[in-house]
């Protein structure tokens, strides 16, 4: 239900299918990951105290991507950093991706419908290069 994309020894991608159902706090990623992917479940009743986060500086040198898809089907090419693609694989109804790092391209196998989470600001074609598979 969780697969991690390795490619060269390094995680390129996790994938959180939409079937993984575990209770409590389980964290996917390592702290020195630059996006955090945890899944919760929790029981009725219970509580998490109000509470504001600090202002922390971080340094960010690559752009995460979380893409949950809420419907669809979706495929999802994955490249090393020399641009050739060595793996694929379908994400559908339900299901979590986190995007580390190397090169990724998509394609839409049904109409999709996802939500995209990244840290930003955005800025455009600085934040890309693309390339020809």
């Amino acid at each position: 239900m969780v697969e991690n994309i390795v490619h060269g020894g390094e995680v390129f991608a996790i994938i959180v299918h939409a079937g993984f159902k575990e209770s409590g706090i389980h964290f996917f990623t390592p702290p020195s990951y630059s996006q955090q992917l945890a899944y919760m479940r929790h029981p009725e009743g219970r509580k998490i105290p109000p509470h504001i986060h600090n202002p922390v500086t971080r340094s960010v040198e690559y752009t995460c991507e979380v893409l949950f898809i809420k419907k669809g089907r979706l495929r999802v090419d994955f490249y090393g950093e020399d641009r050739v693609l060595f793996t694929s694989r379908e994400l559908s109804d339900g299901d979590t991706i986190l995007l580390i790092k190397g090169g990724h391209g998509f394609e839409m196998l049904s109409e999709l419908e996802m939500l995209e989470v990244k840290q930003g600001p955005y800025s455009g074609d600085h934040d890309k290069t693309r390339f020809e598979p």
